[in-house]
């Protein structure tokens, strides 16, 4: 037969017992281990070209790519036809200017900033025939698919002389081609190689 005083023990002890379970439920959760930010990754051509290109015509309705090249952000390696930073000239008919625009994956004070970045409108005559307006309706080869080209095309030459790095890397288009092209070079033109693919297609169309 229970007491009193033990009925009253066990009332107590239950009481006690739910307030801790109140206040354990009621208490804020741990919050998780935060992890550190991923580092940003070299990119292609054509993902920093849309966002230089919006900026372009934002400044510009009728600015018009004229070449597009491949830069480096200090602390983050070129590599595959992508990079850390693209620049681009646009040129505006209308306005008789052009601006240089970049894209960058990283700040690097106290030149690159991380996004887009517009320099200064400087006088430009317009398009010649060395120097072409890019069209982008022909510009469907990424710059990973053309240094893949290029690479495969310069296999021999990269086997022989691994240590060769990218020196040049652009797009652009001259009254030579049917489409915009790539040009990318491995040393130096007299010592290296260099190779003009199709942005179009991807196709090799001349190397030396």
């Amino acid at each position: 037969m229970i007491s009193l005083r033990s009925f009253s023990m066990i009332a107590f002890a239950g009481v006690v017992l739910a307030g801790c379970s109140k206040s354990d439920s009621s208490a804020p959760p741990v919050p998780a281990a935060t992890q550190p930010a991923a580092a940003p990754e070299v990119i292609t051509a054509k993902t920093a070209f849309w966002e230089m290109y919006k900026t372009a015509h934002a400044w510009s309705s009728d600015a018009e790519p004229i070449r597009i090249t491949a830069k480096e952000v200090p602390g983050y390696k070129n590599a595959n036809g992508k990079a850390g930073m693209w620049e681009a000239v646009f040129g505006s008919p209308s306005r008789g200017s052009y601006r240089t625009f970049t894209y960058a994956i990283a700040d690097a004070p106290p030149h690159i900033s991380k996004g887009v970045a517009a320099g200064l409108a400087l006088p430009w005559g317009g398009a010649t025939r060395d120097a072409m307006p890019i069209d982008t309706s022909m510009f469907t080869i990424d710059s990973d698919a053309a240094y893949a080209a290029a690479a495969a095309d310069a296999s021999a030459v990269l086997k022989k002389t691994p240590n060769l790095q990218v020196t040049d890397f652009e797009i652009g288009d001259t009254y030579k081609f049917q489409t915009p092209v790539w040009y990318i070079v491995w040393g130096t033109k007299s010592a290296g190689y260099a190779a003009i693919v199709d942005a179009s297609t991807g196709k090799v169309l001349s190397h030396k």
